[in-house]
C-alpha cells in the first residue's frame, strides 16, 4: 500500500525507478572484521575484505551457510561494529562514525528475535521507532502519531493497533516489528532472517512488502536469508558468503552458478533459468555431495 500524501516523510519517491550512479546509497569497500578472545590471540573468526554497492530502491540479499559471516556483515552495515579495514558508507558518510541518535534515524535493524520485556500494545510498540527523534519521557507529537499510523498501514497491520503484542500470531508480530522499523523513517533497512518462523505464504508476502517499500520510499533494503529461490525472485543483488569470504556479489543470474552454489552449500544442486531470467535452484538426489 502506498503512503498517504499527507504523511510526513524525508524520502519523496520520484515517478520512475532510476539506476544512475548518483543514487548509490550504501558502499561497502574492502571491509573486514575479526573476532578474537584477546588482542594477543589469533582471531576466532574473520570476515575477509568485502565489497559491494547498493542503490536506492534496491533489495540486497546476503546468502551463505551458517558461520559464513552473514550476521557479522549485517552488524558492520548497522554500525554496531567498526571495520578492521576498509569502510562502510551511507550516502558518503562513515556509518561507524555516526552518533547513535543519527544512526538510528538513518538505519533500522530488524533482528531475528524481538523479545518483549513487558506487555505492550502494537501501537505503543511501533511508537518506539520514533525515539530517535525525541527526548526521554516525552509524549508523542502529532507527527509521531501520523508516522506510526502510516507505518501500520504500509505493512497491513493497522487493524492490530490495539492488540497486545504477546497475543498476536508470529506473522502478525513480524508485521508490527517491521512497522516499528519503518517508523524510524530510515534510509537503510536491515533485516536478519525475517522469514525464519513464517510459512511460505507469509514469507512471500513479506518479501513482496519489502520490495514495495523499497520502491515507494526509496529505501535500500538488505536481507539476510537462507532461501535461495526467494532471494533470486525478489533481490536485485546477491552477496554470497562462505567461511568469511565474499565469493561473489552481483545479480542473481551472475551469482547463481551451479558449481559455485554446490561449493558453498555442499549439496548437489540444479540451477535453471526461468523465462523471465530468474534462476531457480533445486536439490539433486537425496544425499550430500561427495568430496
Amino acid at each position: 500500500m502506498s503512503a498517504p500524501a499527507t504523511t510526513p516523510t524525508r524520502h519523496d519517491a520520484p515517478e520512475a525507478r532510476t539506476r544512475g550512479l548518483g543514487d548509490v546509497r550504501l558502499s561497502v569497500e574492502q571491509s573486514s572484521y575479526a573476532y578474537a578472545a584477546s588482542d594477543r590471540q589469533a582471531p576466532l573468526f574473520t570476515l575477509e575484505a568485502t565489497t559491494f554497492h547498493a542503490r536506492q530502491r534496491e533489495l540486497v540479499a546476503i546468502l551463505g551457510p551458517n558461520a559464513s559471516g552473514k550476521s557479522t556483515l549485517l552488524r558492520l552495515l548497522a554500525g554496531s561494529l567498526k571495520p578492521l579495514s576498509g569502510r562502510v558508507l551511507l550516502d558518503g558518510v562513515h556509518i561507524s562514525q555516526l552518533d547513535p541518535r543519527t544512526r538510528a534515524q538513518r538505519i533500522a535493524l530488524v533482528q531475528q528475535e524481538s523479545p518483549l520485556l513487558f506487555p505492550i500494545r502494537v501501537w505503543e510498540y511501533v511508537l518506539q521507532g520514533r525515539h530517535p527523534y525525541g527526548h526521554k519521557l516525552r509524549f508523542e507529537t502529532p507527527e509521531d502519531t501520523l508516522v506510526v499510523e502510516n507505518a501500520l498501514e504500509q505493512v497491513g497491520a493497522h487493524h492490530l493497533r490495539d492488540r497486545w503484542m504477546d497475543r498476536i500470531s508470529g506473522g502478525e508480530k513480524q508485521r508490527a516489528v517491521l512497522a516499528r522499523a519503518l517508523a524510524q523513517q530510515p534510509l537503510l533497512l536491515l533485516l536478519d532472517e525475517p522469514t525464519l518462523h513464517l510459512d511460505i505464504g507469509a514469507q512471500v508476502e513479506l518479501l513482496q512488502q519489502l520490495r514495495h517499500l523499497a520502491e515507494e520510499n526509496r529505501y535500500t533494503v538488505v536481507v539476510v536469508t537462507h532461501d535461495l529461490n526467494l532471494a533470486a525472485e525478489f533481490a536485485d543483488q546477491i552477496v554470497l558468503l562462505h567461511r568469511g569470504r565474499c565469493l561473489r556479489a552481483g545479480s542473481p543470474a551472475e551469482v547463481y552458478h551451479r558449481e559455485l552454489l554446490e561449493q558453498v552449500f555442499d549439496a548437489d544442486l540444479e540451477v535453471e533459468m526461468s523465462a523471465a531470467g530468474t534462476p531457480r535452484v533445486a536439490a539433486r538426489g537425496r544425499g550430500r555431495r561427495e568430496a
